[in-house]
């Protein structure tokens, strides 16, 4: 469906489904009662002033009662918004691709307390350019590489990459060096290394019934692979005894390396998810998800090119050069 609106200082509108009819009188009373958290009289006045439109662009009234707008559209606003000090790179561009790497806690896209704040607005205001929009995505306590489309004229052939696995990707991560670590004859849950780890998982939600998790269905068959491997043991810059895997996802899951790793006895340092859901807590810029999305590579769907994509970037509990375990 095509916005009604352009996008704004970066940002783009967000839309909302009215439903046809129900308890309220008005459309605006609707959206009153579906934002809690934004006080009614805001709401009110933006309907008054022209803000909120349908999906035809024409300005929807505070009186507008519901069934006469299928859709709203309106731009989300964040006036407390605090700016986040963690500044993306862009590793290349052209007319049809951007490259960034993404540092930690910098979220892809807008959303929840996010909006200017995110690599999408970040880049095209810093670029002038309202028509860049990801081709994939990374979890905002992810580093490494995302891929931004420049203009809509070559979108699909970038996305459809990603749909039809064209794309290798490659992942580093450190974990704590598991407590039966035996570097003679390397294990990881009793298996010998390398190993592809597959297994069933699926969204779910968290016992507060909120937060969206992934659960592991073990009498189900398997809808995700992973190949792991180790690159090096040794004692991080903090002193921790750690290990360093490659990951070669096969299957593109939501937090399916978080969950393999897991797994397998070796959680990522950093994840208040896995193997346990820890309580809500500022981010720890001492310790971020020590996950890192390293390479990218395909061939280009415009000029049949092979293309590759390193990140520049490094995950800070990695094993010190020099810095063996005794």
């Amino acid at each position: 469906m095509r916005a009604p609106l352009p996008v704004k200082n970066g940002v783009g509108p967000t839309r909302l489904r009215v439903p046809a009819d129900g308890p309220w009188p008005t459309i605006a009373a609707f959206v009153a009662e579906r934002f809690t958290h934004i006080d009614a009289s805001e709401i009110h006045r933006r309907f008054a002033a022209g803000e909120i439109v349908g999906g035809d662009g024409a300005v929807i009234g505070p009186d507008a009662p519901p069934g006469t707008h299928e859709f709203l559209w309106y731009y989300r606003e964040l006036p407390d918004e605090a700016p986040l000090p963690h500044r993306e790179s862009i590793l290349h561009a052209d007319d049809d691709l951007i490259v960034i790497d993404k540092p930690h806690f910098l979220p892809t896209t807008p959303g929840g307390r996010y909006l200017q704040e995110s690599a999408l607005v970040r880049l095209r205001v810093r670029l002038d350019n309202p028509d860049i929009i990801p081709i994939h995505r990374l979890d905002r306590p992810t580093a490494g590489l995302v891929m931004f489309s420049e203009r809509p004229e070559s979108r699909g052939a970038y996305q459809s990459l990603f749909e039809r696995r064209r794309v290798t990707k490659v992942y580093e991560a450190v974990s704590a060096l598991p407590a039966d670590w035996d570097p003679e004859h390397p294990r990881l849950a009793g298996r010998p290394l390398p190993l592809v780890f597959r297994n069933h998982i699926h969204r779910d939600r968290d016992a507060s019934g909120h937060g969206l998790v992934v659960a592991v269905a073990p009498d189900r068959p398997p809808n995700t692979e992973t190949l792991i491997e180790v690159l090096e043991t040794g004692l991080s810059a903090a002193g921790r005894r750690v290990l360093r895997t490659r990951l070669s996802p096969r299957t593109g899951k939501m937090h399916q390396l978080r969950v393999h790793l897991s797994a397998v006895g070796a959680p990522i340092l950093g994840d208040r998810w896995y193997p346990e859901l820890l309580p809500e807590a500022p981010d720890d810029l001492d310790l971020p998800l020590q996950l890192l999305a390293r390479e990218l590579a395909f061939i280009d769907p415009l000029s049949g090119e092979p293309r590759s994509f390193t990140s520049e970037l490094t995950l800070r509990e990695a094993p010190t050069p020099g810095a063996g375990i005794r």
